[in-house]
């Protein structure tokens, strides 16, 4: 575990490149873009795996690799892409710094081709730890203080997300959520697994009552199906992929 690949700065979570490397299809031809790039880690290690076509994006080039392919981009406009043209888009800890969540997903639905993978890491503010923290603090996990408003910058985290909010965010922008998962678990985190039978009673009875009113009984079994693996409960990081549905 390392805070660095090869002399290159990891801006994340401990285990999270590793695991999100792990959550892409194996295929070293697919046409990849990795939207924030930041120092270039991520881009480093699909390269020493063997991946061809590699796009690096973020808002200004800070790379301490050498890479042929970096573009100029920004995650609340419209990136410099044909429709239908990547396999894949990896955000790695890049949600959570934006406000216009849902127009990035769409316009990343736009330059994906069908089943294209969309893969995101966040930090998992549906983990118990991080709830517990909001109750008693007003704040959640990686977001433990105000933000500094006399100093904005694309570092801080304007837009945190639950893993119900992530779910909406993608399946009402023409995906589909196939795996969910975390970098690690750390120790402190299972002392809270003492209030998981409260957690879970109270959540059974919210969603099969919401269900019953708005008629979203399989939403919400999938939902709470979700909601109560180990990954969301316990983990650090929260890792979605997704798939772009056809039409």
């Amino acid at each position: 575990m390392s805070r660095n690949y090869k002399g290159i700065p990891i801006n994340t979570t401990l285990n999270t490149h590793e695991r999100v490397f792990n959550t892409i299809t194996k295929d070293v031809n697919a046409k990849i873009a990795d939207i924030p790039s930041g120092q270039g880690a991520f881009i480093k290690r699909l390269k020493d795996n063997g991946y061809k076509n590699i796009t690096a994006i973020d808002i200004e080039n800070i790379m301490e690799i050498d890479h042929e392919d970096f573009v100029i981009g920004d995650m609340t406009k419209k990136l410099p892409f044909p429709d239908d043209h990547l396999n894949c888009i990896i955000c790695i800890d890049g949600i959570e710094h934006i406000s216009k969540q849902f127009d990035f997903v769409e316009e990343v639905n736009r330059i994906l081709v069908n089943d294209g993978e969309f893969i995101i890491s966040t930090p998992n503010i549906s983990s118990i730890r991080s709830r517990f923290k909001w109750l008693m603090t007003g704040h959640h996990h990686k977001c433990n203080s105000p933000l500094d408003e006399n100093n904005p910058t694309p570092l801080h985290h304007i837009g945190m997300i639950s893993f119900p909010e992530i779910r909406y965010l993608l399946h009402t922008k023409g995906f589909r959520v196939i795996k969910v998962s975390t970098n690690r678990i750390k120790p402190i985190s299972w002392l809270y697994a003492v209030f998981v039978p409260f957690i879970y009673l109270s959540t059974l009875f919210v969603y099969w009552r919401t269900a019953k009113k708005d008629g979203t009984q399989q939403i919400n079994r999938e939902v709470f199906k979700s909601m109560f693996t180990k990954s969301i409960l316990f983990g650090e990081t929260i890792i979605v992929k997704a798939i772009k549905l056809s039409g």
